[in-house]
């Protein structure tokens, strides 16, 4: 295949390799809110270990909503990779069609639609966890700064 034919291709291939690099920094932000959700919940789980009867509730509803963001962000970071891998797999595509002459075209546009439709699912997630983690902070403030922040 000669470089003048490789250059559309190569063109074509910069759109999926930004959203590779686009994609890497949702889900590092994910993994670090992961990373806290977890620490935040063993010391919340050592805490009710030795709290008192009092604060029992407000430590489980606590570790409820922890619970409720790590799978939200979970399942952002699944999505996230899943949007990652298949703008790689378009990557590929666009290669080997163009180096064996295929008419792909509609398989690079499903892969797109596909990994577009992950990236969504990722956002979503990720604004469904921090609007859980606004609500384990009203937990924490009291009634009447609750009603400020409605």
């Amino acid at each position: 295949m000669p470089l003048s034919d490789l250059i559309p291709t190569l063109q074509l291939s910069i759109g999926p390799a930004i959203l590779i690099s686009g994609v890497g920094l949702i889900l590092l932000s994910m993994t670090n809110r992961f990373g806290r959700v977890i620490d935040r919940s063993r010391l919340m789980t050592r805490d009710l270990r030795e709290a008192s009867h009092e604060e029992r509730p407000r430590i489980l509803e606590q570790l409820r909503i922890l619970s409720r963001r790590a799978r939200q962000i979970r399942a952002g970071i699944a999505c996230g990779a899943f949007s990652a891998l298949l703008a790689a797999l378009m990557i590929v595509s666009l290669f080997v069609g163009a180096l064996m002459r295929l008419e792909i075209g509609a398989v690079i546009v499903g892969l797109f639609l596909f990994c577009v439709a992950m990236l969504i699912g990722s956002l979503l997630c990720f604004i469904a966890e921090i609007n859980a983690s606004l609500k384990a902070l009203w937990l924490e403030i009291p009634a009447e700064g609750q009603r400020d922040q409605a």
